[in-house]
């Protein structure tokens, strides 16, 4: 096999110094949600292994996730291409093409079996033979199982490529089917999201190079440190939603008050993705923030789970156990009957202090 230089030589190469490469380690470290400990061991493994080579195929798919993975702050996504990895073909942002596109990925695949990384972004359509996809000339399910005959592992990027999303959507007349559904022996990680998080999806690719497996996933098969928490979990609407204060209309009162959206269809109750914590442009904002419920685009089959504005009807997490109709008057109900027991409470005392004082006289 081809030796291919480490990250850190790479680096070095560039004039980058040793103090600016272990402030990098230290951001990554802290992007993965790993602590100081984990620092020395980054450096170690970006010093010592060779850069893993990537082979990056489009299917159906609307380019949304690489729109996410080139704007990535930490690390950022030029960092990831040029020295973390060795991309070797990504015809979308590859300078060949035609021919010589397809002489690159037939490259790579030959000389380094079983040590690449095949990244899927989009699905392959089933229907009248995968002739609803096209690449060089052949359907897309056929260079999909070439690729991933001797990959290492596979990345589905996005929903198009973990669950189908929209191109799936009943009836489904292309037949577009998930990754894992076709390729059946590889591991495969799922990172869903319509697209996901630019930030998601470089800390998968630095975690596999920092630590040479795969990171723990959940029951979907989708990274546990990224997706094992509902975005409802760390909103910062959530204090409304347990108080019972919700948005009604778009843009009345309480809209501009920020209340909490579920009653607009806000699906971050049901949601598992870090939209709520790493956020979205360099941590800027996600959509909650931006007066926009949750559309629950990480989660299998959002696009036939009905509007993105109906509300769930099965979310009973409320403090106070009732629906969104009933919390605001429970709770002020609970408050009223508080303040009448505490009168109650002071007036028999009061009795009771009178009663004493006129025994004592």
């Amino acid at each position: 096999m081809s030796r291919i230089e480490t990250f850190y030589e790479v680096m070095r190469r560039q004039g980058i110094t040793r103090r600016s490469f272990m402030k990098y380690c230290s951001l990554t470290a802290s992007a993965l949600g790993l602590g100081p400990a984990f620092v020395p061991k980054i450096a170690h493994a970006m010093e010592t292994k060779p850069r893993t080579p990537v082979i990056w195929v489009h299917g159906l798919e609307c380019t949304c996730c690489s729109e996410s993975f080139i704007r990535a702050a930490h690390p950022l996504a030029k960092d990831v291409v040029l020295s973390m990895i060795s991309l070797d073909y990504d015809d979308t942002l590859m300078a060949a093409a035609g021919h010589q596109a397809e002489a690159a990925l037939l490259d790579t695949i030959e000389k380094y079996k079983g040590n690449y990384i095949l990244a899927v972004e989009g699905n392959p359509p089933l229907n009248e033979d995968g002739m609803f996809c096209i690449i060089g000339g052949k359907p897309f399910v056929e260079q999909l199982k070439m690729a991933a005959e001797h990959a290492k592992a596979i990345i589905s990027w996005g929903a198009c490529a973990s669950y189908g999303c929209v191109q799936a959507a009943a009836p489904n007349p292309t037949r577009a089917t998930p990754v894992h559904k076709v390729i059946t022996d590889k591991p495969i990680i799922k990172v869903p999201g319509c697209p996901p998080i630019a930030e998601v999806m470089t800390g998968v690719i630095t975690y596999m190079l920092t630590f040479d497996r795969l990171p723990e996933l959940d029951r979907q098969g989708r990274p546990a440190m990224f997706y094992g928490q509902r975005i409802h979990d760390k909103c910062y609407r959530r204090p409304h939603f347990d108080a019972g204060q919700f948005v009604e209309h778009w843009d009345d009162e309480n809209a501009r008050k920020g209340y909490c959206l579920y009653k607009m269809g806000c699906k971050g109750p049901t949601t598992y993705n870090a939209c709520s914590t790493v956020r979205w442009n360099e941590g800027t904002s996600f959509p909650i923030q931006s007066g926009h419920g949750c559309i629950g685009c990480s989660e299998d089959g959002f696009w036939d789970q009905g509007s993105f504005y109906d509300r769930l009807t099965n979310i009973k997490q409320f403090g106070v156990e009732a629906n969104a109709d009933t919390v605001g008057m429970t709770t002020a109900g609970v408050v009223g009957g508080a303040v009448v027991a505490h009168a109650a409470v002071s007036a028999l005392k009061r009795a009771q202090k009178k009663t004493q004082d006129k025994v004592e006289g």
